[in-house]
C-alpha cells in the first residue's frame, strides 16, 4: 500500500484526483497534500474538508528544498497535478524525491492529450514543457519509478460553453441551444471526464508493476462532435442551431492566435490535434489498470446541463 502525497491538489484536475484517493483511501494508508499559504487562505473551506476527511495538509514553497523534504519524509509516493504553467516546477520535486530513499514512485502531471502521439508531436507548442519534464526523467531520474497517465481531452472542458470570441473553438451552450462543432463533426475524439481522471490515478497507483515506467492512455470513451449534439438535443427535447469551425479555418485561428499572443492560442492548437485525429490509439490500456468501467456519455452530458442549468441560475452566464 501506498502513501501518497499529491501536488496541485486544489487545482482544476488535482481536487478530482484528491477525491479520488480519499474514496480509496482503506488502500492508501497516508494521505497528504502539499499546498501554499495563499491556497490555505483563499481555500480554506476546501482545506478544511480536505483535513476533515483524513488528508495531512503540507504548507510550504514548492520552490524550497527544506520545506518539499520535510513533507517528502512520511510518503513513498508523489502524485503531480499542477496546471500547464507549473509543469516545470516538476523537475526540482523530481532531483530531491531521486535524492530521498523513502521515495519509490512519482506520477508526473502528464494528464490530457498525448505529447508523444506522432514524430509532430515534438513541434507543437502546448507540449514543450511537459517534454522538457520527460527528458529530464530518462535523462537524471534512475532510481524513482514513474508513470504517465496520459487521459486525452478532459470531456467537461470539451463540452463547455466557450465566451462568444472564442466560439470557434468549439462550444455547446444550453441555454442557448447552439452548438459550435469543428471539423466535419464526425471525427472521433477520445475523452476522458474528470472523475474518471481521479480512478485513473488511482488505478494506476494500485497497479504499480504494469505501467512501471512507462507512458499509459486511458480514457472514458470514444464519440463525435455529431453524437455529442445528439445528445445534447436528445437530453434537452430541442433541435439546436448548429455552426461548424472547418480544419482549415482553425489552423488559421490557431496561427493568428499565436502570433498575437492570445490567451487562448492553447486551445486552438489542442482542439485541432483533436480533429486531426490525435487522441486516437490501437489500444487504450484502460484494462492494464483494471478500470474498464467509465462514464459514459450520456453522463457527462447529464452533468454539463446540470452545471451550465446551476451557473446561469447564478448569474454565471
Amino acid at each position: 500500500m501506498a502513501s501518497v502525497l499529491v501536488f496541485g491538489a486544489t487545482g482544476v484536475a488535482g481536487i478530482y484526483i484528491v477525491n479520488a484517493l480519499v474514496a480509496a483511501k482503506p488502500s492508501f494508508p497516508r494521505l497528504g497534500i502539499f499546498t501554499s499559504q495563499n491556497t490555505v487562505d483563499t481555500k480554506g473551506e476546501l482545506i478544511q474538508r480536505l483535513k476533515g476527511e483524513g488528508v495531512h495538509v503540507h504548507v510550504g514553497d514548492v520552490g524550497s528544498d527544506e520545506d518539499v523534504l520535510a513533507a517528502y519524509k512520511d510518503y513513498d509516493t508523489i502524485v503531480h497535478a499542477a496546471g500547464r504553467n507549473a509543469i516545470l516546477s516538476q523537475i526540482g520535486l523530481l532531483r530531491l524525491a531521486e535524492q530521498s530513499p523513502q521515495i519509490k514512485r512519482f506520477l508526473p502531471s502528464e494528464y490530457g492529450t498525448d505529447i508523444e502521439y506522432s514524430p509532430a508531436s515534438a513541434n507543437e507548442k502546448p507540449h514543450q514543457l511537459k517534454l522538457k519534464v520527460r527528458a529530464y526523467i530518462q535523462e537524471h531520474v534512475k532510481r524513482v519509478q514513474h508513470t504517465y497517465v496520459v487521459t486525452g481531452p478532459y470531456a467537461e472542458m470539451a463540452l463547455t460553453r466557450m465566451p462568444p470570441a472564442v466560439e470557434a473553438v468549439g462550444s455547446f451552450d444550453v441555454h442557448a441551444k447552439k452548438a459550435t462543432l469543428l471539423g466535419s463533426g464526425d471525427e472521433p475524439v477520445s475523452y476522458t471526464t474528470m472523475p474518471d481522471l481521479g480512478r485513473f490515478v488511482v488505478a494506476t497507483l494500485l497497479h504499480p508493476e504494469p505501467v512501471r515506467n512507462r507512458a499509459i492512455r486511458v480514457n472514458s470513451f470514444t464519440t463525435t462532435a455529431h453524437d455529442v449534439l445528439a445528445e445534447f438535443e436528445k437530453q434537452t427535447s430541442a433541435k439546436w442551431s448548429v455552426s461548424h469551425t472547418s480544419l482549415e479555418e482553425l489552423k488559421k485561428l490557431e496561427k493568428v492566435a499565436w502570433e498575437s499572443d492570445k490567451p487562448f492560442a492553447t486551445v486552438y492548437t489542442l482542439r485541432r490535434i483533436w480533429v486531426e485525429g490525435g487522441t486516437l490509439y490501437k489500444e487504450r490500456d484502460n484494462a492494464l489498470v483494471g478500470c474498464e468501467d467509465s462514464e459514459t456519455l450520456t453522463t457527462l452530458v447529464e452533468r454539463v446541463i446540470r452545471t451550465q442549468t446551476d451557473e446561469r441560475a447564478g448569474g454565471q452566464l
